[in-house]
């Protein structure tokens, strides 16, 4: 008789449940929110335990380690129970202000909490648990702290009662946000991958992509751009392209920790590229107040600089080490059929848009877009052969879901805190005496900050952490709220590919068969501009093309942008048309931050030395090449290069 395991099948169960009321939510809103709340906190607190055992994660094999170990297990499991159904059993007497505390229910709630910050602690690391226990701590003893830090002191009580017995803590609204706007695209993006389109997707990019220098590094840029967007997790992207991108980037030349450092800048990115952005477009409109199509819009124009900042240093890669274009004959093929299959990812795309234009809520813009992503699946002969896929992506979007929230409770600890202590008042009132009225420096203080906070997080809970606890400061400075928002958001991404935690990197680097901290450093070299791109929004509002925008002023900015983006990049590359003297490099990124500068007196000067400078070393480069030389870049076409296609001109 077959052996069953019943923690895989209750792990299914649960996931299904999860992702079942999500579309389910979606479709005809919140069932009951207070019971919706606590049961997805509680059934998501479950499933990671099951997910991420303690066994699996000490590697422990038979014995009374094992049992002690499960033991822990099965108590995280007993003591969230116990405490949701306390909460449940309690909440009403609680909001009438009739209920006196009993210190059994300050033990339960504490439980709840012991639970919610270990399975973070699991499945996330280190930084999000220990930040939320320092904030408990500080609720508690904050009193005697110097300076602004200081508060007018809570007693266990009164900490309890905010961070587990209320709706402004665990259960807070965050909580219903994600469960409402973000769960169904989850549950969406979970759809596409199991139909087949992110495989088309990478076909058609790498067949657009084989005619230049960097071949399939350029299409793994393309695909988990276009991926990304839909994905709210830059590791799930990571794995999901990286798996076929990492190796073909290989086999072309290009080192194991560039490959996998390509990979894991390019996932990141899609987290703020639109339509989707990871679905925190849809978040970031429910938490402004602004209009999803002017937040899209405003973060357009950075995405594509920094995709473009990516593609040039792949191509500077590339010739620095003689990597040629792939023969026409070797390239990749795009057959109508495969534009054909193209649409199971592009008219789901069409459909986000075009419900969320007839003003209807982003929860009905994923949850038509995820049915008629599941219905145009069937155009997969694979997916007809199996349509058992549908449950597993219903079953893989609800462990997605699942992890996300206990992110998001552990969150709601921080929230709780900051607001029954003005916590985020204080570190806004920090940065700004830190600070002084100098923008540039605030903004640097909260770029570090938010890098920080957000290292080791899904995009989703890194960007609410982060805004809510920093966007404050700069937004007091006089910047718009949605370039703040989309500052913040920038750095919460980059902080997947910052050491020492760099979640991207360390998801390529097995792939990739690289050292996960040599791959963060390329990942960085990679990204350099995309770090620089939020400061140049921010002084240069017509790059949002919704905040001020003027004609001039943003050809102007697009043109110094574009400018410095190639200076930057060849001068950390060591190349351009030939190899780059260190004098050249260092003065290409001098005059790279230069172009950039808000001063006029010093960016147009800028501007004229960099293009003289560019002209001459061009034309230096053309003459080396006319005497036979290749500029002293790289090493010769490959013996496998098309001797057809070598002779062309």
């Amino acid at each position: 008789m077959p052996r069953i395991d019943i923690a895989r099948w209750l792990t299914g169960a649960i996931a299904f449940g999860i992702a079942a009321v999500a579309v389910y939510t979606a479709a005809f809103g919140v069932i009951d929110e207070i019971y919706q709340r606590s049961i997805t906190v509680g059934a998501s607190v479950i499933l990671v335990t099951l997910t991420v055992p303690l066994v699996r994660v000490h590697r422990s094999g038979r014995g009374a380690v094992r049992a002690a170990l499960l033991a822990v297990d099965g108590a995280l499991i007993f003591l969230m129970a116990l405490s949701l159904y306390w909460f449940a059993s309690v909440y009403d007497e609680l909001e009438s202000g009739l209920y006196d505390f009993l210190p059994l229910d300050i033990l339960v709630g504490a439980g709840g909490l012991l639970a919610v910050l270990e399975l973070t602690r699991r499945a996330f690391g280190w930084p999000l648990a220990a930040l939320s226990l320092l904030c408990i701590a500080y609720a508690l003893f904050g009193e005697d702290l110097p300076w602004i830090f200081a508060h007018a002191g809570y007693d266990l009580e009164t900490v309890m009662r905010t961070v587990w017995y209320s709706f402004d803590g665990v259960f807070g609204f965050i909580v219903i946000t994600v469960i409402s706007l973000i769960f169904i695209f989850i549950v969406f993006g979970s759809v596409l991958e199991a139909t087949g389109a992110g495989a088309v997707l990478l076909r058609i990019a790498v067949s657009l992509t084989g005619g230049l220098r960097g071949g399939p590094a350029h299409a793994a840029i393309a695909a988990s751009g276009f991926f990304g967007t839909i994905s709210g997790s830059v590791s799930a992207n990571v794995v999901g392209t990286g798996v076929f991108t990492i190796p073909m980037i290989k086999e072309r030349g290009f080192r194991s920790s560039f490959a996998g450092g390509v990979e894991a800048a390019a996932s990141s990115g899609g987290q703020f590229m639109p339509p989707v952005m990871g679905a925190v477009a849809f978040v970031m409109a429910d938490v402004t107040g602004i209009s999803y199509v002017v937040i899209i819009g405003a973060a357009l124009m950075p995405a594509l600089f920094y995709y473009a900042s990516l593609f040039v240093a792949v191509w500077v890669e590339a010739a620095r080490n003689g990597i040629e274009a792939i023969p026409r004959s070797r390239r990749e093929t795009v057959s109508r059929r495969d534009w054909w299959m193209s649409l199971m990812f592009v008219i789901p795309i069409l459909v986000i848009i075009g419900v969320l234009v007839t003003g209807r809520s982003p929860a009905m813009a994923g949850l038509w877009a995820t049915i008629v992503g599941a219905a145009l699946g069937a155009m997969n002969p694979e997916v007809r052969r199996k349509p058992q896929v549908y449950l597993q992506a219903l079953v893989r979007g609800g462990e997605q879901c699942g992890r996300i929230m206990v992110a998001v409770a552990a969150i709601g600890i921080i929230v709780g805190v900051m607001n029954l202590t003005g916590l985020g008042i204080r570190f806004s009132n920090m940065i700004l005496a830190f600070a002084g009225t100098d923008l540039f420096f605030a903004m640097f203080l909260v770029a570090l900050a938010s890098m920080i906070l957000g290292m080791g997080l899904p995009t989703i809970p890194a960007y609410l952490i982060i805004v809510l606890i920093m966007g404050q400061a700069i937004e007091n400075l006089g910047v718009p709220k949605i370039l703040v928002h989309l500052f913040v958001l920038y750095y919460g991404v980059l902080s997947a590919i910052t050491p020492p935690v760099a979640i991207a990197a360390y998801a390529a680097a097995p792939i990739a068969g690289s050292n996960p901290m040599t791959t963060a450093v390329q990942a960085l070299k990679l990204s350099f501009v995309g770090f620089i791109v939020p400061f140049v929004f921010v002084y240069n509002p017509s790059l949002s093309l919704v905040v001020g925008f003027e004609t001039l002023p943003f050809l102007w900015v697009v043109a110094r942008l574009a400018l410095a983006i190639w200076l930057m990049t060849t001068a950390l590359g060591g190349v351009d048309r030939g190899r780059l003297p260190p004098w050249s490099r260092v003065a290409r990124l001098a005059l790279g931050f230069g172009v950039l500068l808000g001063m006029s007196e010093i960016q147009i000067p800028a501007v004229a030395l960099a293009l003289a400078l560019l002209f001459v070393e061009s034309r230096r480069a053309g003459n080396a090449n006319l005497r036979g030389g290749n500029g002293g870049v790289g090493r010769p076409p490959s013996p496998d290069t098309d001797p057809k296609e070598a002779s062309k001109p």
